[in-house]
């Protein structure tokens, strides 16, 4: 299983992804579900994967081989982050019918993001069948693989208007979500931040299962969320609110 999660606001874009991939309890590997590609100072792209490892893998390394042979589409010549998640999901509907004719189930979903100079940055969802959706002003964030984890944390904190650092951390506690709930996704963990029209990558962050920093983000996080439950109003309170509680039905009771 994979998570991964993209966020896009004024500022830039964070992506973040685990490594964990798993084709049975006994069979666990680490694979980078992340992918860079660009010119600095003209255009980057970073693409994150999900699905069957056999698809994204023949998929990235097409996109790799067209940029390496100068095809006449690629990710140097798009003219669009739209038009790169439709070369994206050519390239993966390509690899899929070749290997799928008996639909033994070869599906690959990918989000793909970035900024070409002139043009806006933005993230693209591009599903196994090729098309594409994109983010919003009111969901300013894409996710594939296990996502519905992490997908509260997005939802209560993301805005168009947030610093990149913010972003990044709630990107970083809804994949520390998603691990306590889903064994199968797990670190290393990669991040890497985009800031608005710099047409530049910054560093790549990657956060290993001994990682400080990620265990006092869980330890922090795990810790917040007891405080703020023990903060609730008791329970008893609730018959107080209701005004017209009305008698409680007895299912048991004979009916006529």
């Amino acid at each position: 299983m994979t998570y991964c999660v993209a966020i896009a606001v004024d500022a830039g874009l964070v992506f973040c992804s685990d490594s964990r991939t798993n084709a049975g309890i006994d069979r666990v590997s680490t694979y980078s579900k992340m992918f860079r590609f660009g010119v600095d100072g003209q255009r980057q792209f970073v693409i994150l994967s999900s699905g069957n490892l056999g698809t994204t893998q023949a998929t990235i390394s097409r996109v790799k081989r067209d940029i390496k042979e100068r095809a006449m589409q690629s990710l140097l010549t798009v003219e669009s982050i739209s038009e790169a998640a439709d070369y994206l999901g050519g390239i993966s509907r390509t690899v899929q019918e070749k290997h799928d004719a008996h639909g033994t189930g070869f599906e690959a979903s990918f989000v793909i993001g970035g900024q070409i100079a002139g043009k806006k940055h933005r993230i693209m969802m591009v599903y196994p069948e090729g098309n594409h959706i994109t983010s919003s002003h009111d969901t300013p964030y894409l996710q594939i693989g296990e996502s519905k984890y992490g997908k509260p944390i997005l939802d209560r904190i993301l805005t168009r208007d947030l610093n990149l650092d913010t972003c990044a951390l709630c990107a970083l506690v809804s994949m520390d979500s998603t691990m306590r709930s889903n064994l199968s996704v797990g670190p290393p963990i990669e991040m890497l931040v985009y800031r608005t029209d710099t047409l530049t990558l910054d560093t790549p962050l990657r956060f290993d299962e001994d990682s400080e920093f990620l265990r006092e983000v869980k330890r922090s996080w795990d810790q917040r969320l007891k405080d703020a439950f023990r903060q609730m109003p008791p329970f008893a309170w609730a018959a107080a609110w209701d005004k017209n509680p009305g008698r409680a039905v007895n299912y048991n009771d004979d009916q006529d």
